[in-house]
């Protein structure tokens, strides 16, 4: 087989359809880039590790420069990657610039956890790239991992990750709780991403009347897939035990009085400078969770 031939002509075609066909161009250039990968997979077999170099400097002449010998690497690296897993890329809505951020994982569960939000949120390349950057995957629990292998229902709180990264103007390591909020609300929505899926904000400094006393809490947020509120307290000290007794009032208020008959229980998030994980381990509610955080 002339494997050099059988690229070339895959390529030429994939230039043309690529300018007759824009809308649907990123798909069919994961299809061919793919298939590529696979020819060069074989011709490598055949004919040593420099085919991909020799195949380059032809390539770069006769069909364009993109076609470069890193590129052609991404491709092969493409094809073993995925043809080693039961899982089609053909079958996805990402593009190739996706998958090609995602070759930089070498995990390859961690792979699928990035894929998966990013159909399910629609990420962009640079969302995408952001995300794996900060190690999103890596901060996720060990419990939630196996969830996510295993594929066993998740909570509300298992994506979270574990220290969330909270992104501040301020050059100070240590913050008063009213400037860590202030930096959460001055990047809302990257702050939402970080929690996980569906969390949409309600309000800061959300006032509730526990008997005749006005409480506040820091930040109420709703999730839209797991249909509850979430309740969120900051705190720039280490976890103490009286931290859970209050959220726990306050998630008890919103399930007595806020909540429908249709939505789930509330659940809270002690986003703190330092956790304890006693303190969790001895609460009486599940729903809670504590979070480091880690300023940028």
């Amino acid at each position: 087989m002339n494997y050099y031939n059988e690229i070339k002509e895959q390529l030429i075609k994939s230039e043309i359809y690529d300018r007759a066909k824009d809308y649907s161009k990123d798909r069919h250039k994961v299809k061919v880039y793919y298939e590529i990968g696979r020819l060069l997979n074989e011709a490598g077999k055949e004919y040593g590790k420099n085919v991909i170099k020799q195949y380059a400097e032809k390539l770069i002449v006769e069909v364009g420069k993109k076609y470069n010998e890193r590129n052609l690497r991404y491709m092969r690296q493409f094809y073993e990657v995925f043809s080693s897993i039961k899982w089609n890329p053909l079958g996805s809505k990402l593009s190739w610039s996706h998958f090609r951020e995602l070759l930089i994982v070498k995990n390859i569960d961690a792979i699928m956890y990035y894929i998966d939000i990013c159909e399910k949120n629609n990420l962009t390349r640079r969302q995408l790239q952001e995300r794996i950057k900060s190690k999103e995957y890596d901060r996720l629990s060990s419990e939630t991992k196996i969830k996510l292998i295993t594929k066993e229902q998740l909570r509300v709180n298992d994506l979270v990750p574990n220290p969330i990264i909270i992104k501040t103007n301020s050059l100070k390591e240590e913050l008063s709780e009213y400037a860590l909020k202030q930096s959460i609300l001055n990047n809302i929505d990257d702050f939402l991403n970080q929690l996980g899926i569906g969390f949409t904000y309600v309000g800061n400094e959300y006032r509730i009347k526990v008997g005749n006393t006005y409480n506040y809490i820091d930040l109420l947020l709703y999730n839209i897939k797991y249909k509850c509120y979430v309740v969120v307290e900051l705190k720039v000290t280490e976890l103490k035990k009286e931290h859970t007794g209050q959220i726990m009032t306050y998630m008890n208020y919103m399930d007595e009085n806020i909540k429908t008959i249709e939505e789930n229980n509330t659940v809270g998030i002690i986003i703190c400078k330092q956790d304890n994980e006693y303190v969790i381990k001895y609460c009486s509610d599940n729903r809670i969770i504590a979070r480091e955080y880690e300023l940028v």
